[in-house]
């Protein structure tokens, strides 16, 4: 269900459109800021003017933790998911690997990233 706000700016009106964010905690690390996941999506939904927001997953992987070279999260343009790899990782770091996908998801909108497979 879409919600939408109405935001004063320069004493003009302009309607927001917020969606609904799906964020999916796939791994035993309980989350104690998944509100400020929503709060990232959102501020990026309003700043890139996101068509559409991508869903997130919190993934375990404790063979690609154990690697220093290890991927730390990538972005599937077909579907339109972004994982991110949270094993023994703070949130802050989290929350910069989500930022960083949420780019190739506005890249992917904007029909400048390279679909040649997975970004990460």
């Amino acid at each position: 269900m879409l919600i939408y706000f109405a935001l004063e700016k320069l004493n003009k009106k302009r309607l927001i459109n917020i969606m609904n964010y799906n964020v999916y905690n796939n791994s035993s690390m309980n989350l104690d800021f998944e509100d400020k996941i929503h709060d990232l999506l959102g501020f990026a939904q309003n700043r890139f003017g996101l068509k559409r927001v991508p869903e997130v997953h919190l993934d375990s992987n404790s063979e690609n933790a154990s690697n220093h070279l290890g991927k730390t999260g990538y972005y599937n343009p077909e579907t339109l998911e972004i994982h991110i790899f949270i094993n023994g990782r703070h949130a802050k770091d989290i929350m910069r690997s989500i930022a960083h996908e949420v780019i190739h998801h506005w890249q992917n909108e904007q029909g400048s990233l390279n679909n040649s497979g997975f970004s990460g």
